[in-house]
């Protein structure tokens, strides 16, 4: 066995634990993990490219900021209450 030592911000390291445990898993896991598919596909599993949201994307955030900030919207307890009213 051998061990790795990473140094991080304390930022980055809560924020990949909130992440990982949110999946289930702990940072050594998910490290594990990325080493064993690395190796397996015998490349590095990251996508290195910006984000950036299509136009249908772009207009649906406009729309949802523009909800927020005027207050009119729905908040619904489940999606089966929210289905309902997009059938209605």
């Amino acid at each position: 066995m051998a061990t790795i030592t990473l140094r991080l911000s304390n930022e980055l390291k809560e924020s990949a634990s909130e992440v990982a445990e949110y999946y289930g898993f702990d940072l050594g896991s998910v490290t594990r993990a990325f080493y064993t598919q690395m190796s397996r596909e015998r490349s590095i599993p990251l996508d290195l490219r910006p984000y950036e949201p299509n136009a249908e994307s772009l207009r649906a955030i406009a729309e949802t900021d523009a909800a927020i900030a005027s207050g009119k919207y729905e908040l619904y307890d489940d999606a089966e209450s929210l289905l309902a009213a997009a059938r209605a």
